[in-house]
C-alpha cells in the first residue's frame, strides 16, 4: 500500500501545467512515476486545451473585435527508469491552434519543439503512514517545430495575437531546469514543483523570454483499494515571463504573469496505469501591452508503465 500512496502524490507533481505564452515549449514530465526500486519503460500522452478569449491592455480588460485563440497541445512521451533514482524522457508535442476574430478565422497545426529531460531523485523516504520525495530535472528543448509564424508581417493578425503565440517552434535550443517535492501523511498529501526555461535566440532574430512555471497544492485520497486509488487535489499554478526580443528590440506585447486555481483528479490502477484530469481558472493575469489572455484550461494525462 505504501507504494500506491507515494506514486499518486508524485503524479500530481510530475504533471506540470502548460505555460501561458509559449505552451509549445513546455514540458510534461512523467519521470517521477517510477515505483520504489523499479526500472522499465513509461509511455503516455498529456493533453491541454486552453481558450484565450479576453483582450487585455496592460492588465485591464478592453473591448475588441471578438479576438480568440484556441490552443490544443498533445504531448506524446516515452521515458525509461534506469533505477530508483534516475530516469530520462523524450517529449514530442503535437499542436493545433485555431485563431481569429469577427472578421477572420484561421488555424495552424504540426509538431512542436521536442525536449529530452533527465530526472534525478535526491531524497526519498517511504513509510506506512508518511512519505517524502524530492527530485530535480534538467534537459534541453530542440528546434524541431515550424517557426515561420515568427516572421509574419505587421497587421495580418487580430489585435492581441502575435506570431510568437502561433509559432509551433522557436528555432532555438533552450535549457530546462526544475525541481519537485511531495509529502504525505496518511490520506493527506502536499505537492509543489517549479520549472525554469532558459531561452536562446531563435529564428528570425526572435528570442522568447526566460520564464518560470509552477504548480502545487494540498490533496487527499478519496479511495484506497487493493488495486486502485483516487485522489482529489486543489492545484494552484502559474507562469511569469519577461519581454520577448525581436531583432534585439523589446516586444512590448509579450510579458505576462498569470496565476490559476482549480481541481485535479488523479487515478492509479496497480503499479502500471496512472491518469489525471484537471481544470484551471485564472485568478490573476497581469500582462504588458495588448494581449488575448486565457479564460480557462483543461488538462488530462494517461501514463502506462511497461
Amino acid at each position: 500500500m505504501k507504494n500506491k500512496y507515494f506514486g499518486l502524490a508524485v503524479l500530481a507533481v510530475a504533471s506540470a501545467p502548460v505555460a501561458l505564452a509559449c505552451d509549445c515549449c513546455s514540458v510534461f514530465s512523467a519521470c517521477n512515476l517510477q515505483s520504489e526500486n523499479e526500472t522499465g519503460l513509461i509511455a503516455g500522452i498529456a493533453e491541454q486545451y486552453t481558450h484565450f478569449g479576453t483582450l487585455q491592455d496592460d492588465g485591464h480588460k478592453i473591448s475588441g473585435d471578438g479576438e480568440y485563440l484556441d490552443s490544443l497541445v498533445s504531448q506524446v512521451f516515452a521515458g525509461y527508469n534506469f533505477n530508483s533514482r534516475f530516469s530520462a524522457q523524450l517529449n514530442v508535442p503535437i499542436i493545433h491552434r485555431a485563431y481569429g476574430s469577427h472578421t477572420m478565422n484561421a488555424d495552424t497545426s504540426g509538431i512542436g519543439d521536442i525536449s529530452l529531460i533527465g530526472n534525478f531523485r535526491i531524497y526519498q523516504q517511504v513509510e506506512q503512514d508518511w512519505s517524502i520525495n524530492w527530485s530535480v530535472l534538467g534537459g534541453a528543448k530542440l528546434p524541431t517545430g515550424d517557426s515561420s509564424k515568427l516572421n509574419l508581417p505587421d497587421g495580418v493578425l487580430p489585435d492581441g495575437i502575435g506570431g510568437h503565440d502561433l509559432a509551433l517552434g522557436s528555432g532555438s535550443v533552450d535549457g530546462i531546469v526544475g525541481s519537485s517535492i511531495s509529502a504525505r501523511w496518511k490520506r493527506i498529501f502536499l505537492t509543489a514543483q517549479a520549472q525554469y526555461a532558459i531561452r536562446t535566440q531563435g529564428d528570425f532574430g526572435h528570442r522568447y523570454a526566460n520564464d518560470w512555471t509552477w504548480s502545487g497544492g494540498p490533496g487527499a485520497y478519496l479511495w484506497l483499494g487493493q488495486k486502485s486509488t483516487l485522489a482529489l487535489q486543489v492545484v494552484t499554478s502559474g507562469e511569469s515571463k519577461g519581454f520577448d526580443k525581436f531583432g534585439g528590440d523589446t516586444d512590448p506585447d509579450s510579458a505576462a504573469t498569470a496565476v490559476y486555481l482549480g481541481p485535479q483528479l488523479d487515478y492509479t490502477w496497480g503499479s502500471q496505469l496512472s491518469a489525471q484530469l484537471g481544470a484551471d481558472l485564472p485568478v490573476s493575469i497581469e500582462n504588458t501591452g495588448v494581449q488575448v489572455v486565457p479564460d480557462y484550461r483543461i488538462r488530462a494525462a494517461l501514463n502506462w508503465k511497461f
